[in-house]
Parts: structure tokens; C-alpha cells; sequence
């Protein structure tokens, strides 16, 4: 399936942030195994938030596994000047990319460069950002990501007011534009969620923290009512 086509249906994106990296191949194998085709990708600079993560290595390194699964690779760049570093990561396998609105000032250009290196673009709202600075970018997006969390640290709790903003964001925003939500997903706030117009559901302690990965995966999955 393309990116486009996973794009288009409800789908949970198991966040590897969360993985046991010594076994990283293995836990995304059992994800994809349980039905997941969207692996999510945190990447963190130390400097748009205070953790580091990973970065094109990674990706690189899970490029073939994914793909060859029917799945695609959503890197969530939560790094200053996100436009530096596009291309490198589009190299490594990247599908989708997302960009933070805040971490650049050429949000616009940013979102033109994953573009051109061949990727369906994303632009991300931190939770004190309001929905309408990705107003005047609509017709570069092919997803909106609103934090339900502050960046950079899983395991927070789901911010309430996030469900208004989904809200706001699918009323924004054109309707072949995916929404995506992260921070705080689980199995009893994956359906509100989806109800205000989430079509991609980013997990990552609720599925990588659980005893049963797959289990968690499948459970979360049911309550959102995704693929």
C-alpha cells in the first residue's frame, strides 16, 4: 500500500519511542504482525525538546522491514529547523515526514522540501499553538498532527482540551487532509478521538509498555475503529 492509501483509512501508528531498542526489529515485527502498517518515528534533537532520540540510522534500518510488510514509515521531526534535514531522511526511507510549526520560521518552505524529496508532508501543533497556524498551509499537507502532550517525553497523560482541537482542525483543514493525533493514546481515549476526527492514532507506551504488544495494538485498534 502507498502512503496515500494508508492515509486514507483509520489506522493506530504503534510510536517506536516506546520500543525496547535492543529489540527493535522484533517488537515492530510483532506490531506489524498484529495489523499495524503505520510505524511511527519520534525523532528529538535536544534542542526543540530536551531529549535525543534517533535519527536517519534508524530509519534506515527499519526502511526494508516496514516496507516489505505493505507498511509505511511516519517520522515525526521534533528538531529545530526541520528543512536541514529532510532530504536526509527521505533518503533513509522516510513516507511521511511531519514538521513542527514552531521549530522553524518557514514552515511553508519546509513542508515544499519534504515535497520535493519525494514524501507526503505533515505539519505538527504543540498544544499552546492554535489550530490556525497551519491555516495558510493546507494545500501543501497531506496530514495535520495535534500533540495531545507536550513534546518530547512518552507515558504523559492525554491533554482534554486536544478533542476540541481535533475538532477545529478537521473543520480547518481540506478534507483529504489526514489528522493525527499524539500523546496520551490509549484504548479509552483512541475512541473520542476518532469521533472528532483523528484518522491516524499515534501509541506508543500503551502498546510497547503493555505485557501483550499485540494485544494492546489490537485492543487500541478496536476502540478507534481502525484498519
Amino acid at each position: 500500500m502507498t502512503a496515500s492509501d494508508l492515509l486514507h483509512a483509520r489506522r493506530v501508528a504503534p510510536s517506536i519511542l516506546s520500543a525496547d531498542f535492543a529489540r527493535l526489529g522484533a517488537q515492530v515485527q510483532t506490531v506489524m504482525e498484529a495489523g499495524a502498517r503505520v510505524i511511527h518515528v519520534d525523532v528529538m534533537d535536544g534542542h526543540f525538546v530536551p531529549p535525543i532520540t534517533i535519527g536517519p540510522l534508524v530509519v534506515s534500518a527499519l526502511a526494508d522491514q516496514v516496507h516489505d510488510a505493505g507498511g509505511m514509515l511516519d517520522v515525526h521531526l521534533m528538531i529545530e529547523r526541520p528543512e536541514r534535514h529532510v532530504a536526509e531522511f527521505a533518503r533513509a526511507g522516510a513516507d511521511l515526514i511531519t514538521v513542527h510549526a514552531e521549530a522553524t520560521p518557514h514552515l511553508h518552505y519546509a513542508l515544499q522540501a519534504v515535497k520535493q524529496a519525494g514524501c507526503a508532508a505533515g505539519a505538527a501543533i504543540n498544544p499552546g499553538t492554535p489550530v490556525e497556524a497551519l491555516a495558510d498551509v493546507g494545500e501543501l499537507l497531506d496530514l495535520a498532527l495535534c500533540m495531545s502532550v507536550n513534546p518530547g517525553w512518552g507515558g504523559q497523560p492525554f491533554i482534554g482540551s486536544s478533542l476540541a482541537k481535533l475538532a477545529r482542525l478537521r473543520e480547518l483543514l481540506p478534507a483529504d487532509v489526514a489528522i493525527e493525533v499524539d500523546g496520551g493514546v490509549d484504548a479509552t481515549t483512541a475512541g473520542p478521538c476518532a469521533e472528532q476526527g483523528a484518522r491516524l492514532l499515534v501509541a506508543g507506551s500503551a502498546i510497547f509498555g503493555a505485557a501483550d504488544p499485540a494485544a494492546a495494538y489490537a485492543q487500541i485498534a478496536t476502540a478507534a475503529g481502525a484498519a
